[in-house]
């Protein structure tokens, strides 16, 4: 698949995953920069990755779903970037995100390769976003073709509402 930034087209690091696929374990931080894996988290997930909370895009993206996720028992949503994770929590804290879980992918960098979501010019995640049951399997998958667009929050949510 083709990804750009800012309309010039940027290399994705790693396999792309798809509907069917396993989500693949990983290894990120939390904001008390404690090693977060697949194995802690459970249920029916969403996992977002984004370049950075401190832009527009993303900012609106993390808000949305801390406001809109919350209608939906069971589901935890988990946001992947490179940030610090100490500026993910001054971040989270100032905008009163307590829904959304942030993690940071900035020391390994491995969630961005095993998900395919890294992008090797920019040293950032894409704008990606996953369904995840409580399985490990995906159930949705979307790669955005211009990582400074915006998600389809509706699309997220229903896929999420019908997971079991």
């Amino acid at each position: 698949m083709k990804v750009k930034f800012q309309g010039n087209e940027v290399t994705l690091v790693g396999k792309q995953l798809k509907v069917g696929d396993t989500f693949p374990e990983f290894i990120v931080a939390n904001n008390s920069l404690a090693p977060v894996t697949l194995k802690d988290t459970k249920g029916v997930r969403i996992f977002l990755t984004v370049p950075s909370l401190d832009t527009p895009v993303c900012d609106l993206e993390v808000r949305t779903f801390n406001e809109k996720a919350v209608s939906i028992e069971g589901v935890t949503v988990y946001t992947v970037s490179m940030d610090l994770p100490f500026a993910q929590a001054r971040w989270c804290g100032a905008e009163g995100i307590e829904k959304v879980i942030t993690l940071s992918d900035y020391k390994e960098r491995e969630f961005g390769k095993v998900t395919g979501t890294y992008l090797k010019e920019l040293g950032l995640l894409a704008r990606t976003s996953f369904v995840v049951d409580s399985n490990n399997k995906i159930t949705y998958a979307n790669y955005l073709e211009e990582v400074t667009s915006y998600p389809d929050y509706d699309e997220i949510l229903e896929a999420a509402k019908k997971v079991k």
